[in-house]
Order: C-alpha cells, then structure tokens, then sequence
C-alpha cells in the first residue's frame, strides 16, 4: 500500500506540490509568528540584562520605568548607594519617542545615563564601533537597529546630538533600538517644558502676588528659576555587592527609603507578564486560526483526491483489501502532504527571520511542536476522506 499510495501522489503530483507550498507559507507564518513572541520575550530579558541592574528603585506604587510612568526625586541615589549591600547606584530615564535624522524618523527608545564608565548601571554593556558618551552635553550612543551611523547627526527635541558609538541587540520591551544620551539632556526632553509653556509658566507665576512680593527681592527669581530646572528620572538603578540576596536588600530600601524596590525576577515578570500579555494572546488567537486553515486545506485536498479514484478505491475493497489498508493509504497521503507543507514552511520562516521588522528567534522547540502539530492536524483532516472512502459500495467497481 506504501508504493500504491505513492503512485497515486506521483499522478497528481501537480495539485500535491502547489497544495504543499501553499501549505508550507501558511506553516512558515505560523512559525515566524511564534518566533516573534520568543524574540519579544527574549527582547525583555536582554533589556533587563544589559541594564546592569539587580535591583530597580521606581516611584512608590508603580511598575517601573518599562510598564509605566515613574517619577523619583534625582537625589534618591547618593542615600541608596550607601545602605549596607549596594556596590553602584545610577539615575536613569527612558522616553520612547520619535527621534529625528534628517528629513525622516526613527521610534527609538531614549535613555538618559549618568556620568560614569562602562560597568555603571544603565550604560550600554559594550559597543560594536566607536566610543562611549565622554561629554556632559550632545552625544550619542544608537543601537546599529536605528539605522545611525558613526558621525550621524540626530535631533531629540530641539537638540542635535553626534552619534559617537554604536551598540547592538539594546532594545526596548517592544523592539525599538535604545539611543542613549546624557541624563542631564535627557531629563529636558522628558520632563521640560516647551518656551511657550514656559512663558505662560511665568506669566502667571510674576502675576501671582504670593511669589512676586516687592519686600522680598529675589524670591521671583527663585521661584522662575526653579520651574525652569527639572531633578527627576524615571528609576535608580542599583547593583549590589557579590554574595548579597537582593530580596534583602529591597526590603531595605523599600522599609527606609519608601520607594517601590523591584528585583530582577520581579522586573522580568513584569516585563513578560504584563507587557507582553497582549501581543502573546493576539498572537496565540492568530496561531489558532492558522491551525484551522491548514486543516481546513489538508481536508479539502485529501477528500480531492480521494473523490478522483473512488473506482480505485471500489477495485481495491472487491479484491478483498482491508479497510484499515485503504484507511492507512488516504492518511499515509495527508502526512506526505503536511510533512512537505513543514519543510516548506520551516525554509521560508528560516530566510524571512533576518528581515522580519521585529526580532524573530526560532528555537528547535517550536519546531518539533510545529512538526508534532501538523501531523497530528493531517491525521484528523484525514478522516473525513477516510469515512468517505469505507462507505464505497465494491459494486461501483463493476456497476459503472
């Protein structure tokens, strides 16, 4: 029955191979889009590795500086970085936002660091060309993912700024490419206002008499002065020394400093759970209907091809062939058909990985479940022919 089987793919063996291919592009979609969740959450991790953190101090009662808006005075760090356990202690804020380069834009996530050396946290781990940020004002460091080049000139806000170092795979939760710049610059784009919110700003604040009092020079001045500074960021970023438990040490922070204190599982749970929850569950509704569609394609195939040889099939039950030989012939058709489809499909997802728009990361995994699935969806596509070909009468044989 295995060469009866093969003989009949080889007579039609036009509709098997263009069935297969078409096959095979809905099962590479399939295992791209798997792949795109595996590279968002592989896209966190490494978020959260090359930050160079083990604890993240945000505002009290938020999620932090990826899931959602945190505001901490910029001060907190020097009185962290001296409780029992910490090593470093560094600002940090992150703006995601459309930074331009020439005539186009980039979505980049921009990250203020402070002034420091490699090794501080949040400072990118290392570089693939040029140098790190040495200059307290207008200088750059991109991810090669932004497009930037060595030299290029990008504008955040009204600022231009030289890129002078480039890094790879520093990603945003979402896939944008990080572009760092000092934290002093980067705390007036995030939180400064534009020049006329800062005029209407002082116009009311000079028509408020509280502030604008004749016997007392100077508190005006004060007052203006200390609406045109900003000292936030979004979170300090804390390493600790070796050997100490960081859930000890958040306890800390978080009993004397009041402040929200989220360690590295903490964070990544964050990060995978509610971050990426969404994107996971659209993705998984899209894998479902796939899955439909590839079997919706092997019955619709296998049940062709097998209406096209009932005589055949007819002569076969006449001579005494067993229905479980005619059975295991149709379904030998389908996993030929669903074993092509995957080669296919595993090739094309293969080839586009590299120039997918997000990070695609295809594990060995998601292609044995991919594999398992696809012929667990022939096998049960295959039935419907299976009934179909048990009910022929052998008298169709010689009746006509």
């Amino acid at each position: 029955m295995i060469s009866l089987a093969g003989r009949d793919i080889l007579h039609a063996w036009g509709k098997f191979i263009f069935t297969g291919i078409g096959l095979g592009l809905l099962i590479g979609v399939t295992l791209t889009m798997a792949g795109v969740y595996r590279g968002m959450v592989d896209d966190g991790k490494v978020l959260l590795d090359n930050s160079g953190a083990d604890l993240w101090v945000v505002q009290k009662d938020t999620l932090g500086p990826y899931a959602e808006s945190s505001s901490i005075p910029d001060d907190q760090w020097r009185s962290i970085r001296t409780m029992p356990g910490v090593e470093q202690a560094a600002n940090v804020t992150y703006l995601t936002m459309q930074v331009g380069r020439g005539n186009k834009d980039v979505r980049a996530m921009v990250v203020g660091i402070t002034a420091g050396e490699a090794g501080t946290p949040g400072w990118p781990p290392q570089l693939v060309a040029g140098r790190q940020i040495t200059r307290s004002h207008y200088e750059a460091v991109a991810d090669i993912a932004s497009g930037f080049q060595l030299g290029d000139e990008l504008k955040i806000r009204r600022n231009h700024y030289t890129v002078v170092g480039l890094t790879r795979r520093m990603v945003s939760s979402s896939g944008d490419p990080m572009v760092f710049i000092p934290l002093k610059d980067a705390q007036e784009a995030q939180f400064l206002k534009d020049n006329d919110a800062i005029w209407q700003s002082r116009r009311r604040t000079e028509a408020n008499p509280a502030f604008n009092r004749p016997g007392v020079p100077g508190l005006l001045e004060a007052v203006i002065a200390s609406q045109s500074t900003n000292a936030s960021v979004n979170a300090v970023l804390v390493a600790l020394k070796p050997g100490q438990a960081p859930d000890d040490v958040a306890e800390s922070i978080r009993r004397w400093k009041r402040l929200t204190v989220y360690t590295r599982a903490q964070m990544e749970d964050i990060v995978v759970t509610k971050l990426i929850a969404t994107s996971a569950k659209q993705i998984g509704m899209f894998l479902v209907i796939l899955a439909i569609v590839c079997a919706a394609i092997v019955a619709f195939i296998i049940y062709t091809l097998t209406m096209d040889k009932i005589r055949e099939i007819a002569v076969l039950k006449l001579i005494g062939t067993r229905n479980r030989t005619i059975a295991w012939m149709i379904m030998q058709q389908a996993l030929a058909l669903g074993a092509i489809g995957f080669v296919v499909g595993k090739i094309a997802a293969t080839f586009s990985a590299p120039i997918f728009p997000k990070y695609v990361f295809l594990v060995p995994q998601d292609s044995i479940a991919g594999f398992l699935a696809m012929m667990a969806i022939c096998v049960l596509a295959s039935l419907i022919a299976i009934r179909m070909a048990l009910k022929v009468d052998p008298a169709e044989a010689i009746g006509g």
